[in-house]
Order: C-alpha cells, then structure tokens, then sequence
C-alpha cells in the first residue's frame, strides 16, 4: 500500500460518520386530512416495558388531540384514528431508543392513512419524548 495513512484516516471517517446517521420520514396517504383527526387511541404493544404508549398518548394530548392509550380492545368506539408503533432499541452505556416507527389507522379497517419514522443512532440519540415529538410533528405539519 502507498498510502497507508490515507486509508486510516479514511476508515476512521467512515466509522465515525456511521454512528451520527439520523433519519426522519412521514407519508400521508392521498386526500386524507389530518386537520379533522381529534380523537385518537394508541394501541399499546404486549411487551412494551417502556410504556411508549402512554408517551405517545400525551404527546398527543399537548398537541391539542384528545387521546387514549391502552389495548385495542379499550380504544372508544368514536376515535378517528387509531395509532400503532413499533419501537427499536440498543445498548450503548445505556439502552436508547434507536428507531420508532408509527401508523395513524383507519379506525374500522385498520388501513395506514399516515406513517412516520425516525432512525437515531447513538451519538444523536434523543429521548422517547423527544423522538415522539419529531416524528408526530413531521406527520401532523402543514402539508
């Protein structure tokens, strides 16, 4: 090799720049306006230790939505949508919450009207909280 300096600064760039990927993404499905979805009901998953649910349920609150959390069978019969997540975590020091999926249902049919992502590696982690709010505000800005 020539130019073996060159190759380690490149592998430590690489290495580096890995642990700071950040993605943040949310879809709508056409002619959906989520403007007129008030109530919702956040279906809380089995093996949720975290309580996710409940974090998702009042970050919603504090967006001015009226909302629940708790298995899909308590959700009132009068929501607009129904939310579901999957959420990711990994172990750096500590466990984090490295990816946080989340769905806004049809109440009836359970079809995807919107759905929002984010990915946070460890050296731009953020709380569950705040991971919530990025993402519900990515799905519920002016579109």
């Amino acid at each position: 090799m020539k130019h073996p300096r060159l190759l380690l600064i490149l592998v430590c760039a690489v290495v580096f720049l890995s642990g700071c990927a950040t993605q943040l993404t949310s879809n709508v499905t056409a002619g959906t306006n989520l403007a007129d979805i008030k109530k919702l009901h956040v279906v809380r998953l089995p093996k949720d230790e975290r309580n996710v649910d409940r974090i998702i349920a009042e970050r919603l609150i504090a967006m001015g939505k009226q909302a629940t959390s708790g298995e899909s069978t308590a959700a009132p019969a009068d929501v607009d949508a129904i939310v579901t997540y999957q959420d990711k975590w990994m172990w750096d020091i500590t466990m984090y919450m490295i990816e946080l999926n989340l769905q806004l249902r049809q109440p009836k049919t359970e079809i995807a009207i919107a759905t929002g992502h984010s990915l946070r590696t460890s050296l731009v982690r953020k709380s569950p909280p705040e991971m919530v709010d990025e993402v519900l505000a990515d799905i519920f800005k002016k579109r």
